[in-house]
């Protein structure tokens, strides 16, 4: 026969497991915060729009337009909702001031659909601008960019360049995890608990 385990070491356990499932799920969302992925395809192409750092005024042009339409894309995305319409169908839209713009449905937006709780907020702004501040350090951090638009640096600029990221990335952590969001997005991989 079982002994049963003393009353108070249930409620512990759970509250251990509790705690740890949090803490890694919070860590995990911080990779979806991130700029992750907009980072990676701006050092993929970053390369041939500034010509490998040697640029003429036709690539500083170009690299600053690639830099807007990424910085743009960064900020937008933070407005990226989703959620699960009637029929059961992932649908996405942006966050509005009115609530959710959902993208190719009209139907939805007619419904009437509880879409006003997903209404833009506080938290969507200080993830966006602190979103956007980590692509634009890591963007400007890459030696490409810095040939471009940064000719006369001297070994203080290296070394502030150098260690901005790493600095950066360490803040905006700590501030994603202060101010949490309940946003899932386009590119979120925990859809499932929307169902």
């Amino acid at each position: 026969m079982a002994i049963p385990p003393p009353l108070g070491s249930t409620t512990r356990s759970n509250f251990g497991s509790r705690a740890v499932h949090k803490t890694l799920a919070t860590a995990a969302n911080l990779a979806n915060l991130l700029p992750a992925n907009t980072v990676l395809a701006f050092q993929a192409l970053i390369p041939s729009f500034s010509n490998n750092g040697s640029c003429l005024s036709s690539n500083k042009y170009l690299t600053g337009i690639l830099l807007a339409i990424f910085s743009l894309f960064c900020y937008l995305s933070s407005f990226t909702d989703s959620f699960v319409d009637s029929d059961g169908k992932l649908r996405y839209g942006i966050a509005t001031c009115s609530g959710l713009y959902v993208f190719n449905n009209e139907e939805e937006r007619k419904s009437g659909a509880d879409l006003a709780k997903f209404r833009v907020s506080f938290v969507d702004f200080v993830h966006a601008f602190l979103s956007l501040s980590v692509f634009l350090i890591f963007a400007l951090s890459d030696q490409n960019v810095q040939s471009c638009f940064l000719l006369d640096r001297g070994p203080n600029l290296n070394a502030f360049v150098t260690n901005l990221p790493l600095g950066a990335g360490v803040l905006s952590s700590l501030m994603f995890t202060i101010f949490p969001t309940t946003r899932r997005g386009i590119g979120y991989s925990d859809i499932a608990s929307r169902m």
